[in-house]
């Protein structure tokens, strides 16, 4: 698969998603360093192979991005937290979802693991999850009530899967979602930029890698 993007466009792709959503992404937000997080999504092997059967093609190129968000919080003290979608080998947690899907990331595998080149590092939270949102049937709301986090920075994959789900679930418990358009990645352009639109109208302030790293400063 052809990606929609490449680390050499993404800067300009990323400005004319932003300029098209415009007259929607209305709802300016003001990072609140000494309460924000980043959280890193499903950036794993199993969908960052391009011979997976669910490889993201939008993953790749995000990733200095993503290297460079996780460098500032890390710098700041703030929290990085990743999740990581896996199944049992047993698939007694699949449901669905194997119906769903060809090919499922199962817990514990070399493919389920976090890129190497933005892999957490001791003591940084990683929240194994089963579905679509980092909060169903896990502990990231506890995690984020006991650090007092108010602001949510979202990068990952899918844009349009796993993190719309959770900039979602995070706007509906009141969390400030900042929905990076320039770190977050799909399969095609036509799903991402229909992510970023919705989100902008209704749960998230879209911006961009660049911004955040200002206000991080």
């Amino acid at each position: 698969m052809v990606s929609y993007i490449t680390k050499d466009n993404l800067d300009s792709k990323s400005a004319s998603w932003l300029q098209t959503i415009e007259p929607f992404n209305q709802h300016r937000l003001k990072l609140s360093k000494e309460k924000s997080a980043l959280m890193v999504i499903d950036m794993q092997k199993f969908f960052l192979d391009e011979t997976s059967p669910t490889f993201t093609c939008g993953g790749i190129p995000i990733i200095p991005k993503i290297k460079s968000l996780i460098t500032e919080f890390r710098k700041a003290g703030r929290p990085v937290i990743y999740t990581k979608h896996v199944h049992h080998p047993d698939k007694l947690d699949a449901g669905i979802m194997e119906w769903w899907w060809e090919g499922m990331c199962i817990e514990g595998s070399p493919e389920s693991e976090v890129h190497n080149e933005i892999a957490p590092i001791a003591g940084e939270k990683v929240i194994l999850k089963h579905r679509y949102s980092a909060f169903y049937n896990t502990d990231l709301e506890t995690i984020l009530r006991v650090l007092k986090i108010e602001d949510l920075v979202i990068t990952g994959i899918m844009t349009n899967m796993c993190c719309e789900s959770t900039a979602r679930d995070a706007y509906y418990r009141d969390y400030k979602v900042h929905f990076l358009s320039d770190a977050t990645g799909s399969v095609t352009e036509e799903m991402h930029l229909a992510s970023l639109l919705n989100l902008g109208f209704g749960f998230a302030n879209i911006t961009t890698t660049e911004e955040i790293l200002k206000q991080m400063k």
